[in-house]
């Protein structure tokens, strides 16, 4: 029973933020994108597209929490695969609680038309999810577990590119199923999402970098490549209290993966000591953004 209480303790506060993320980023699916076809990208964005061409072809609309379902299931056993470990677990969880949240929030039969408003409302909701989703190192699957895999195949393209590509494939596809109107309020949705995400996750910033201190530094460095794919590099220095010689890890992540970092380096270490900053501008490989002032 302690046991219990004390596992409830310690992953409550996660599943709260998890489920409270999907709630907000189901009613912007139902209330808001799938009545008026604005298609933000990511598997739920793919799942509205399906939904009007089965609709078109076949005299039956597929709801968006079985397409969404559907696509995710071979997405989630490759990853599995790949990945492992407490990520996907709680990735696993963040994803049927979104799907869940699809499947019980009914979609109004008579939608409102303002397409600024349905803009603003569907950007804050998902931009306020995601946030509250990736805060806890996780994700709800799709695009961003497709991205992670294929890196795996092909690794000389970032991760940052190959989530770009993809999501821009399918914003492209809802153009040309909505029209271009639908396209462009879509692409100011995205535009708040990706700002409201960025204050909750990463106070705004583009990247983060992370300096971790630890006797374990090799299986954290390999843990932090393997898992995020992201490059570390091992520093020397001395401690002048001691004198004693400690190896020190540098990485520069993206702003989604810096609740990763931490997560990684005290499961292997829950002595290491970990600083973490803001970074204005990053240029190389992996980075292909500039931090505004």
């Amino acid at each position: 029973m302690m046991e219990g209480k004390g596992k409830l303790g310690k992953y409550g506060p996660d599943l709260i933020r998890i489920v409270t993320g999907t709630v907000c980023m189901a009613l912007a699916v139902n209330f808001v994108y799938e009545p008026l076809g604005m298609v933000t990208g990511g598997m739920s964005g793919l799942s509205i597209v399906i939904r009007r061409l089965t609709g078109r072809w076949t005299g039956f609309q597929m709801p968006v929490w079985l397409s969404n379902l559907l696509l995710n299931i071979p997405i989630f056993w490759m990853a599995w695969r790949i990945k492992g470990g407490h990520y996907m677990r709680m990735t696993l969880v963040a994803n049927i609680c979104f799907t869940a949240a699809l499947f019980l929030i009914p979609v109004p039969s008579a939608p409102q038309k303002d397409f600024v408003l349905a803009a603003v409302v569907g950007g804050v909701l998902t931009g306020a999810g995601l946030g509250l989703v990736f805060s806890r190192g996780c994700s709800t699957g799709g695009t961003d577990l497709l991205g992670a895999v294929i890196h795996h195949f092909l690794p000389y393209y970032p991760v940052g590119q190959i989530l770009f590509v993809l999501d821009c494939l399918i914003i492209a596809a809802g153009a040309w199923v909505f029209g271009i109107r639908s396209a462009v309020y879509a692409a100011v949705a995205v535009y708040l999402t990706t700002r409201l995400m960025d204050m909750i996750v990463a106070g705004g910033s583009f990247a983060k970098l992370a300096y971790i201190i630890s006797d374990e530094y090799e299986a954290i460095g390999h843990a932090v490549m393997s898992q995020l794919g992201r490059g570390v590099t091992v520093l020397e220095g001395t401690g002048m209290y001691t004198g004693r010689q400690r190896k020190t890890l540098m990485c520069v992540v993206d702003r989604k993966q810096i609740s990763s970092v931490s997560h990684i380096a005290r499961k292997i270490d829950k002595k290491a000591f970990v600083i973490i900053s803001d970074i204005r501008e990053v240029q190389g490989e992996g980075f292909v953004e500039k931090i505004q002032s």
